[in-house]
């Protein structure tokens, strides 16, 4: 196509994406000034964004332009969208800081990038926003106090910038909220008690920040929703209040790497979604049509559009992306803390649980014999505690186990028999010094005991005697067979007799040679 085409046609609508565009912008598109709707995400393109270009989304409803090589500062959003825009800019190499936006702005992911600066213009955006993704990018500066207006957001991602301070007590007012992303940043203080008001959450993931206190008990009576609850590498402390086991939908806990006490609550038997098969979680897609609209400007902000969740998951001893196949990950993290007491028996009634996490405690007492039960589990770690006793023989029932960890504890006696618990490396059980068998090189002394006995060696003598009394009878219908097979043949057909002997007359000497041979292989065998 040539640079300098002009399309005779004017479009409302243009989707060309996972189209090879690029790199530069198709200048073509500057032709465009009717345009509605502009998706050219994943098309290859390496340009700045063109002076032209502001001309081109005048009259654009929903951009995106994501997964590209965009570079340069970003512009002032503001000044080349339309009304009740819909902008995904993700995934480019945007620098520089947010200048202001539109207004009326619903969807706006800016996620992926390399901008930095403070988001305190974000109090200039009216209430329809919808979606705010600035994830991945280099933001810093405090939160901003003006959640309030935005009493339809549904999603919001400020996860792995470099966010301080405290969580505004203003984020109670976000009463549609679903998911809220706040990992990794530099976040401290408490959960604002402000937070039971948001009870449509599903997803909250809050890790490794520098967050303190006690885990709130209004958790689980007022986020009844609660799918997924990550508050892991913080400094929270206090116990695990029996209030949480309140969350009959949660299939990801994750509390890992804190300060907290206590015990493993027995209730966490009432974690029901992890007692049932299948997912509350299938694709994450939310809708965002307002079902209560009760204006027409109230179902303006229904959009053509959905969000898929993801959630970082410690899976075997490394940290996944989980996107799609989140639903089917149930996992109960409660690693790196200060945990005391049992392995509570409720712990076993989470049969679909497949990932358990109990490592780096101070927990004491037996590893529940009933462990076998967990037939979904495909991770157990619960290294470095005080467990003592032996291994219960039904962990070899749990035929897709593929990560154990049962390392540095006072465990004892034999490790049970079975290719699965067999087949792990040996740092599955370094530590427990009184633990003994396969994989372990220390053999048990019931082993050695049959090893040495009188009626073990007898057992060989008598293995090793069959043996050799098999060779004997095999040698000998060897040569009965072989023999009759030539003699046999030269008795009765006179004609190959004659040849034969004739054949043997002119080689007598190798004959003999070869005769000797067999008789001393034969006598060395006897002899053996």
């Amino acid at each position: 196509m040539s640079l300098e085409w002009v399309p005779p046609f004017q479009l409302y609508s243009l989707r060309l994406a996972s189209c090879k565009l690029g790199p530069r912008f198709p200048s073509w598109l500057r032709t465009q000034n009717r345009l509605s709707e502009l998706d050219i995400s994943n098309s290859e393109i390496s340009d700045v964004l063109p002076d032209w270009f502001c001309n081109v989304t005048s009259t654009v409803n929903t951009l995106s332009i994501s997964n590209n090589r965009i570079n340069g500062n970003l512009p002032n959003l503001s000044s080349i969208f339309g009304s009740f825009s819909n902008i995904d800019m993700s995934s480019n190499c945007f620098e520089g800081s947010i200048a202001q936006l539109p207004y009326e702005v619903r969807w706006l992911d800016l996620s992926n990038n390399k901008l930095s600066g403070s988001i305190s213009l974000l109090c200039t955006v009216g209430y329809q926003l919808l979606l705010l993704d600035l994830s991945n990018n280099s933001l810093s500066g405090g939160l901003p106090n003006c959640w309030v207006r935005w009493e339809h957001l549904v999603v919001l991602n400020l996860e792995n910038n470099r966010f301080s301070g405290q969580i505004p007590n203003s984020f109670g007012s976000l009463r549609s909220i679903q998911t809220l992303h706040l990992r990794n940043n530099n976040l401290t203080g408490e959960l604002p008690l402000s937070f039971k008001n948001c009870t449509s959450l599903r997803f909250i993931d809050l890790a490794k920040n520098r967050l303190s206190g006690k885990i709130p008990e209004w958790i689980g009576g007022s986020l009844p929703n609660l799918i997924v609850l990550n508050l892991g590498s913080n400094r929270f402390s206090g116990v695990i209040c029996p209030e949480l086991c309140q969350l009959k939908n949660i299939q990801i806990l994750d509390l890992s790497s804190n300060n907290i006490l206590g015990v493993v609550p027995r209730c966490v038997g009432g974690f029901t979604a992890m007692t049932k098969k299948g997912s509350l979680v299938i694709a994450h897609n939310y809708s965002f049509a307002q079902e209560d609209a009760r204006s027409y400007d109230d179902r303006c902000l229904s959009i053509n559009a959905s969000y898929v969740d993801r959630e970082l998951v410690k899976w075997k001893a490394r940290e996944f992306d989980f996107k799609s196949t989140l639903g089917l990950v149930k996992s109960i993290d409660l690693s790196s803390n200060k945990l005391s007491g049992e392995i509570p028996e409720e712990i076993i009634d989470l049969v679909e649980l497949v990932s358990l996490n109990l490592s780096r405690n101070n927990l004491t007492r037996l590893i529940p014999a009933r462990i076998g039960q967990l037939k979904s589990l495909e991770v157990l770690d619960l290294s470095q505690n005080q467990l003592f006793g032996e291994i219960p023989a039904s962990l070899v029932e749990i035929s897709d186990l593929s990560v154990l960890d049962l390392s540095d504890n006072n465990l004892s006696g034999k490790i049970p028999q079975g290719t699965q618990l067999q087949s792990f490396n040996i740092d599955s059980y370094k530590g427990n010094l009184a633990l003994c068998g396969l994989p372990l090189l220390k053999k048990c002394s019931e082993d050695k005991i049959k090893q040495d006995s009188p009626t073990h060696n007898i057992e060989d003598k008598i293995q090793q005697d069959g043996n050799d009394m098999w060779f004997y009878v095999s040698v000998a219908l060897g040569f009965i067979v072989g023999f009759w097979g030539v003699c046999g043949t030269l008795l009765l057909n006179n004609s190959w007799r004659y040849a034969y002997f004739q054949f043997l007359n002119k080689r007598k000497d190798w004959f003999y040679v070869i005769i000797a041979i067999n008789m001393a292989r034969l006598q060395r065998s006897l002899q053996s």
